[in-house]
């Protein structure tokens, strides 16, 4: 039997985004041959021996944890025109004639083959459900894209070569269709369901809109010293680190900084033995940096970032950004976390007032850097082009005071202005 397994205990139940091989297929044992998207995470489902699949569930199915969703029959054979894996070499070289077999999972980047055809004209492509999201969204055309997944599926990295093939002038996108002469703009409806990630992304939003005293206070900050830092040292920190030196290090260290200054941002309510609420500190800062992915925002934690490094800071938002595109973060990096920093200004955002991610009692918002007018801070009275940056810092006025989160935000201001002081611990 196939069957969902344990993933943590807060999670319940999961989608069956796609299964990676098709039915009647032969799979080896611990190959991956689904994959589960959950209100959390998104995880692949290996095979437990080796065998031919028979899918138990749909694409698209909600399964429960422990749920048995399809079988590996140990007995049976590769069907006719399906060679095991092992076999495939072997079975090659006994025939002269060409064998279309089932193509395996590709590594990322290597060429598709050729082997399997893309779908015939009147043919409804076979693509994995965020696939065809995907392809929606994008104006791609899934009739023209050869899928590289179980039995020439189309999965959303064949979406996502095609739309960069086709920004290079390749073909393999679709072009705008234009209406037929006499014909009107288009004025279908589609519906789908909502992911369990983005189901989950409403829910926490819609209790922190109910549950929190939400206030947002504002600042700015002159991002020159740190610019001027990060341009005269970029190279040699990369050279000694092998990572780049961002703006969310500097950010990452002002916190802590301010969040020692201001204990009670770092805090939550929570409710205590006897059923009262009570207020919880935390001697350490584990930040929580909140992270676009192709199904939605996640937030995975820096755990006891006071102890880190700029360059182990600048690791470890890298590491999440590229594990967050390829849904590989681990459920237990997304749990957590005294204190969220989101960027906005890497989409332009140039103002917003961040949503608290409870039970935490506040968030910094980061935006993005505009030359603007402002007086000279060295030269009082002179007027000066400086690259500015707004910040937002939405806090639960149950906990915080408006004068503390005002002087957090201070805090946090004069650290980028003054970037010394983060190296100095003052």
């Amino acid at each position: 039997d196939i069957v969902i397994p344990n993933v943590g205990e807060s999670v319940t139940s999961g989608v069956i985004a796609s299964w990676r091989r098709a039915e009647g297929d032969f799979v080896q044992r611990d190959e991956p041959v689904l994959d589960l998207e959950t209100d959390k995470i998104t995880m692949e489902v290996t095979a437990p021996a080796s065998g031919v699949l028979h899918h138990g569930a749909k694409e698209g199915d909600e399964v429960g944890i422990g749920a048995v969703v399809g079988t590996v029959d140990e007995s049976a054979k590769a069907a006719p025109g399906k060679v095991e894996p092992a076999e495939a070499p072997k079975a090659a070289s006994k025939s002269a004639e060409p064998k279309v077999d089932a193509p395996k999972t590709p590594v990322a980047g290597a060429p598709v083959a050729a082997s399997v055809p893309a779908a015939e004209p009147g043919e409804r492509p076979r693509a994995t459900p965020l696939a065809e999201k995907m392809a929606q969204e994008l104006g791609v055309d899934l009739s023209r894209i050869v899928g590289t997944g179980a039995s020439g599926r189309i999965r959303e990295q064949d979406v996502l070569a095609a739309v960069q093939s086709r920004g290079a002038g390749g073909a393999s996108g679709a072009a705008p269709v234009a209406p037929a002469a006499g014909e009107g703009p288009s004025r279908g409806v589609s519906r789908e369901r909502m992911s369990p990630l983005r189901q989950r992304i409403a829910a926490r939003l819609v209790e922190a809109q109910h549950t929190a005293a939400m206030l947002t206070t504002f600042n700015e900050c002159d991002m020159t010293a740190v610019m001027e830092l990060r341009k005269r040292y970029k190279e040699p920190f990369e050279k000694k680190h092998g990572v780049g030196l961002g703006f969310m290090s500097f950010f990452v260290r002002a916190a802590v900084n301010a969040l020692r200054a201001f204990p009670l941002v770092n805090a939550s309510i929570v409710t205590d033995e006897e059923g009262r609420p009570a207020v919880e500190k935390h001697d350490y800062c584990d930040i929580a940096l909140a992270v676009a992915s192709p199904k939605g925002l996640v937030v995975p934690v820096v755990r006891n970032a006071e102890t880190l490094s700029f360059a182990q800071i600048e690791a470890k938002v890298k590491d999440f950004a590229v594990r967050a595109r390829d849904g590989k973060l681990e459920l237990s990096e997304l749990q957590g976390g005294t204190f969220t920093i989101t960027n906005g200004g890497v989409f332009g955002s140039l103002l917003s007032t961040p949503i608290l991610n409870p039970p935490q009692s506040a968030i910094l918002g980061m935006h993005a850097i505009r030359n603007r007018p402002v007086e000279h801070p060295d030269k009082p009275g002179e007027i000066a082009l400086r690259p500015m940056m707004y910040l937002a810092l939405s806090y639960d006025h149950r906990i915080v005071d408006g004068a503390e989160a005002v002087s957090f935000l201070v805090r946090i201001r004069e650290g980028i202005e003054r970037p010394e002081r983060l190296m100095l611990d003052l």
